[in-house]
């Protein structure tokens, strides 16, 4: 057993969480869409063939935004295929995955499915194969009042009112050589600026997110966001990233230190985006739009293979990766590194919302279930609301692979004044048990309203067969005082602790 403590003032403080970090991701892709959320006969579907058991799952998950229709399929797509009378839609031979895109489900299917969700929509634009005209036309339809042609069809296909949708992304990954499309940092940054210049002219309301790199192991990362920022800077909003983490055969610790790479990442952005700003010598700020991430165990090779050699088909299931426990403490700790730089990272999507590297999945004509991940965000998008608190740690560390030094504890706490509530969470990097003491300055504990753990004893264990093999459980606070909280945390465990406090003036 290790101990740390933890310091939180009152008067330390950060910025608001924005609630559009705890957002996820819809792509045509496998079984994202249909037979994901969209399965018309299933016995909980609707009359729009919308599954009612999966949206019940979203609004318990917490998903405030969702960022569609892709994704690498949005480079290939044009949105008019999927609009008007569905018997008169074309199916498409979808590039990216190798699919047949019945094209049943499109822009106001998704719109009806997001206001039964209760999601802010997040639209993606063709910069792949389409362009300027494709972005426009697509805005208009959305966005604008009836009384031109594109308004007019919307009107025509049922929707009288605007949706109105706020953020929109000038494509998807254009760096990447997988990408239909892809371009060079130059060539991106003069259409995207044409986009966003057109898009804005046509709807100055909109907010525009423009693609970072992929990764941070594609060879243009950081040249392609200071190329791209210097053409975009005045009509661009945000700048996108992107990541997903593997290597479980690692071994548990330096796996779970991959999310200290990510803040890293962020904070890399963060200065190239300052640095532009400078350069320009501008006033405006240009913030983080995390739109793509994730944890995800399977090799590009082995994707591109299972996609390259079956057969053109609707829907096919693939890359449906099952979480573990192990799993969910990274996904956890990646969630967590948004929050702490949520000074800049307004907007975060989790990849992806069904079946596909998946919170939620479900089974054709049957259940849906959760699998680990879904409780880490489920807690956080809950509870993890108010002011992000500048806390102190103090930890014993371990050394990475990489020769940094990690902390067994990672930690971000929370401050929700309207409930006069601390949120702790907690990862126990460690395979033995902590004891973390909570040192309060400037706040009076009134109570400890809850302590939740996620922990099972195997940490390969998931919930493919029993589906409630790994979920919370409620766990003991070892001594509150009036000034301090003391908990034990389980080995390899993720925690939230609730603190209502009183302000000690």
């Amino acid at each position: 057993m290790y101990k740390a403590e933890l310091i939180i003032n009152k008067d330390f403080r950060n910025a608001e969480v924005s609630p559009l970090i705890y957002g996820s991701f819809v792509e045509h892709m496998g079984r994202v869409v249909y037979n994901g959320i969209y399965e018309p006969g299933h016995p909980k579907s609707d009359e729009n063939g919308f599954r009612e058991d999966v949206i019940q799952k979203v609004k318990e998950m917490g998903v405030t935004c969702i960022r569609y229709p892709g994704g690498n399929f949005v480079s290939c797509y044009d949105w008019r295929d999927g609009v008007g009378k569905k018997e008169e839609r074309p199916r498409r031979r979808e590039l990216a995955w190798k699919s047949i895109e019945t094209n049943q489900f499109g822009t106001d299917e998704f719109m009806q499915w997001a206001k039964k969700a209760d999601i802010t929509p997040i639209f993606a634009v063709n910069l792949g194969t389409k362009g300027v005209e494709n972005a426009v036309s697509l805005l208009e339809y959305c966005n604008l009042p009836a009384g031109t042609s594109y308004s007019d069809w919307r009107l025509e296909n049922g929707s009288e009112e605007p949706y109105g949708i706020p953020i929109w992304c000038l494509g998807n990954e254009m760096d990447g050589t997988w990408q239909i499309g892809h371009k060079t940092p130059e060539d991106y940054g003069k259409l995207a600026v044409q986009a966003a210049h057109a898009m804005k002219a046509l709807d100055s309301s909109i907010k525009t997110v423009v693609c970072g790199s992929s990764s941070t192991d594609v060879p243009t990362y950081t040249d392609w966001e200071r190329i791209v920022l210097e053409y975009t800077y005045d009509f661009a909003d945000y700048i996108s990233l992107h990541q997903y983490y593997g290597g479980q055969e690692m071994g548990t610790e330096e796996f779970l230190a991959q999310s200290v790479d990510m803040e890293e990442y962020i904070q890399t952005v963060i200065g190239i985006c300052d640095m532009v700003k400078s350069k320009k010598k501008s006033n405006k700020k240009i913030d983080i739009c995390f739109d793509e991430w994730g944890v995800w165990e399977i090799s590009g090779e082995e994707v591109a293979d299972s996609v390259s050699s079956r057969e053109w088909q609707v829907a096919p299931a693939f890359s449906e990766q099952i979480y573990t426990m192990e799993d969910a403490l990274l996904f956890a700790g990646m969630l967590m590194a948004m929050v702490k730089k949520c000074d800049r990272v307004k907007v975060a999507c989790q990849s992806l919302l069904t079946n596909i590297s998946a919170a939620i999945m479900t089974e054709n004509g049957a259940e849906v279930w959760v699998q680990p991940i879904f409780y880490p965000f489920s807690y956080m998008s809950r509870y993890g609301k108010g002011i992000l608190m500048e806390s102190i740690l103090k930890s014993p560390c371990y050394l990475s692979k990489k020769g940094k030094e990690i902390p067994y504890l990672d930690q971000v706490v929370i401050y929700n004044e309207k409930e006069s509530e601390l949120v702790l969470y907690l990862v126990n990097r460690k395979g033995e048990p902590a004891v973390v003491e909570t040192v309060l300055q400037g706040f009076c504990t009134d109570t400890v309203a809850e302590h939740t753990s996620l922990f099972h004893a195997d940490i390969k264990a998931d919930n493919k067969s029993d589906h409630e093999k790994v979920k919370p459980h409620f766990a003991m606070i070892e001594e509150t005082e009036k000034t301090k909280v003391s908990c034990k945390l389980e080995p390899y465990s993720w925690n939230m602790i609730r603190i209502k406090v009183n302000r000690n003036e």
